[in-house]
């Protein structure tokens, strides 16, 4: 059976936590970063992307695990949620509402 791997990315000492910061990972390549419910980053056919942080603190600290602290590469808002469109498109997953 092909399921997704589903693990936390984060590097909280409780595994309580970890549930905020999870990665759904596909056997087809492509892999999704959440930050509480909300996808923040992806990795599909062009790499890794990443959002640019338009919330709190702790957000931040996601992004920061998920890309390193390179705020330069991330991306606005609606530039983000085009590609993970057309990622989620390609790989037959629908579109995010």
């Amino acid at each position: 059976m092909n399921l997704p791997k589903i693990e936390s990315y984060g590097e909280y000492k409780s595994g309580n936590y970890g549930l905020n910061s999870l990665q759904v990972s596909f056997p087809n390549g492509l892999s999704l970063f959440f930050s509480y419910t909300t996808i923040m980053a992806f990795r599909g056919r062009e790499g890794l992307k990443v959002r640019e942080n338009e919330w709190s603190n702790t957000t931040g600290k996601h992004l920061n695990w998920i890309d390193g602290g390179d705020k330069k590469s991330r991306l606005a808002g609606a530039e983000f949620e085009k590609l993970l469109n057309a990622e989620l498109e390609y790989y037959g997953l629908g579109a995010q509402q």
